[in-house]
């Protein structure tokens, strides 16, 4: 069994990798069920697909914190690194797809005397 982390945003998944037929449990149920749009579904199966591991391996995840999207990319680079650690050789093409790359872009900070991080009260001269 491998097993690796990824995070995204305030996002956190364990992975953990084994041979099987290709199934995807997050937090203990299917991942149609758990991620009802394609496109986090797709987010979620990119790395095995790329690497052609589409129906070796059953993936098991633990992911908490932040929203759908940032948990289904939490998951994509947690399943990348987990790959890597099995076959070295699979670096090049999951780094070239970007999914070796942990997004570390996260919400900003509200300030005090400020609407939101950056957006002002509105200003009167008069």
């Amino acid at each position: 069994m491998f097993n690796n982390s990824g995070r995204r945003k305030e996002a956190v998944a364990r992975v953990y990798l084994k041979e099987g037929k290709g199934e995807i449990t997050v937090n203990k149920k299917p991942l149609s069920d758990y991620f009802p749009l394609e496109w986090h579904r797709n987010t979620v199966q990119a790395p095995l697909s790329l690497t052609e591991n589409d129906k070796n391996y059953d993936v098991l995840v633990n992911v908490r914190g932040g929203g759908i999207s940032g948990q289904a990319e939490a998951i994509r680079l947690g399943i990348s690194k987990a790959l890597v650690d099995i076959n070295e050789e699979y670096r090049s093409g999951l780094r070239q797809a970007g999914f070796m790359t942990r997004d570390s872009r996260v919400v900003e900070r509200k300030k005090s005397g400020q609407k939101k991080a950056r957006k002002r009260f509105q200003f009167s001269k008069r």
